[in-house]
């Protein structure tokens, strides 16, 4: 028989695990391996910590899975923060695409709509910043700065309109972490390159 410590961790990761999996937001929340500890990788540490992060426990989690913590460079890092982001501006598309289909007022049709344009910005855009991260810095600096724009744009159209969904709000705060993270990149590369010269 297990000694009662163990029964009661088996018990934690148990439900810990179960009560994530059915928040309705899973799709759009970073996944990470339960069983990594925090990255230790000094790249992804030094990101995390930097004043441009909004959320630093999110972008440890974020950036724990093991192709991320092997990275050896900033461009690595940079290229699979993009692709991160990317995949979190698909599924909160995805949402959005699920709630304009409910019937609701005009107003809030156009605030969705609105939003809809905007992550399909973010996703183009953070598939551009992946290829500009060697070639131009600078400009992909500025392009993840316009999706942080863009966001912020959806966000007050919803708020004008009244939409009030909390998955919404998730995938556009969760947005806002990973244009942090793209923007803080960006700026280390920007500062790489130019001290290079």
């Amino acid at each position: 028989m297990a000694p009662p410590n163990q029964l009661l961790l088996v018990l934690v990761i148990f439900l810990s695990i179960f009560s994530l999996s059915s928040l309705p937001t899973s799709a759009i929340i970073p996944k990470a391996n339960v069983s990594l500890p925090i990255p230790s990788s000094q790249l992804v540490e030094k990101l995390c910590n930097s004043k441009a992060i909004e959320n630093r426990r999110f972008c440890l989690k974020a950036l724990s899975t093991p192709k991320v913590i092997a990275a050896k460079h900033t461009t690595q890092l940079g290229t699979l923060i993009m692709k991160l982001g990317t995949a979190n501006a698909k599924a909160t598309l995805n949402v959005y695409n699920e709630i304009i289909k409910k019937p609701g007022s005009p107003q809030a049709l156009n605030a969705l709509n609105c939003c809809v344009e905007a992550y399909k910005y973010a996703i183009l855009s953070f598939e551009i910043v992946s290829s500009e991260l060697v070639e131009d810095p600078q400009t992909a600096n500025y392009d993840v700065a316009v999706i942080g724009s863009e966001i912020a744009n959806c966000e007050k159209e919803l708020i004008n309109a009244k939409v009030q969904a909390p998955r919404l709000l998730t995938g556009n705060r969760f947005m806002k972490y990973y244009v942090s993270m793209g923007y803080e990149i960006t700026s280390t590369l920007e500062l790489e390159n130019q001290n290079e010269y």
